[in-house]
């Protein structure tokens, strides 16, 4: 196991090493966004490739994590491209200063991602380096319904948000229909529950331990990257959006407060 943690590791590190070649050309960081989800399917890839005969719930992981990989690379790419670099990177660029930055980016956020996409996808190792069967257990259908659930928050919040935002009726606007009614991040609640889905089949093929990235990843979306740093940002620049915190589930879907 540990072997095939390693070789991934290496092929992980190739490609953000030449991602980040690629950013300095470019000047923009963001593109690192983009390769987050495709990061996953490769890693999930190549332990199918290594693990020679494919069992059931590899056939169905592989299929799962490409869904899920690919979809949101799709999103983030046309979401991206030709908007800039992201304000976060900015921002750190103007903190650090561009002649230490180009160097900087590599340590503080391609190879960050790369150590995070190892960490997160522990579940897949657990999936794929397993002596089971294979044969898919009650576990595994749970594991179906929890992936379901999250795909249809993540892609329908995205989806959503997309063609609220494509209304310019709607600009300084805040999004509080559909499953943005149940939850102030559907997108986030769903990429966790993805993630939960995929620590639950890691469970039934016998990998325990392995579930710790599922939790890596929901701590990253509840208190680093994803839920703090948005709603600092939204706080600041729509004053609608405070009520709408009043009224709305933070995380978790739940019913509106009256």
């Amino acid at each position: 196991m540990m072997t095939l943690f390693l070789q991934a590791s290496l092929l992980v590190l190739v490609l953000v090493t030449l991602l980040w070649i690629w950013s300095v050309f470019l000047k923009n960081v963001s593109i690192v966004d983009i390769f987050w989800g495709f990061g996953f399917v490769l890693v999930n890839a190549f332990y199918v490739f290594k693990s020679g005969e494919i069992n059931a719930r590899e056939i169905l992981i592989l299929v799962l994590v490409s869904i899920w990989g690919l979809r949101l690379t799709l999103y983030l790419a046309w979401r991206n491209i030709g908007k800039g670099e992201d304000f976060r990177y900015q921002e750190f660029r103007r903190n650090y200063g561009p002649k230490r930055y180009w160097w900087f980016s590599f340590f503080q956020t391609f190879l960050l991602q790369g150590v995070l996409i190892m960490i997160v996808s522990l579940p897949l190792l657990g999936i794929h380096s397993s002596t089971s069967s294979g044969e898919l257990r009650l576990l595994d259908y749970l594991g179906i319904i929890v992936w379901l659930i999250g795909f249809a928050f993540e892609a329908g919040g995205d989806f959503q948000l997309a063609r609220f935002k494509q209304n310019v009726a709607n600009k300084g606007k805040v999004l509080n229909t559909g499953f943005w009614k149940y939850t102030r991040h559907p997108n986030y609640f769903g990429d966790s529950a993805v993630w939960w889905a995929y620590a639950i089949f890691s469970i039934a093929a016998g990998g325990y331990w392995q579930i710790i990235g599922s939790v890596v990843m929901t701590l990253l979306i509840i208190k680093i990257s994803g839920v703090v740093l948005l709603e600092k940002t939204l706080n600041d620049t729509k004053p609608q959006y405070r009520k709408y915190i009043e009224k709305t589930s933070s995380f978790f879907p739940w019913f509106p407060k009256k």
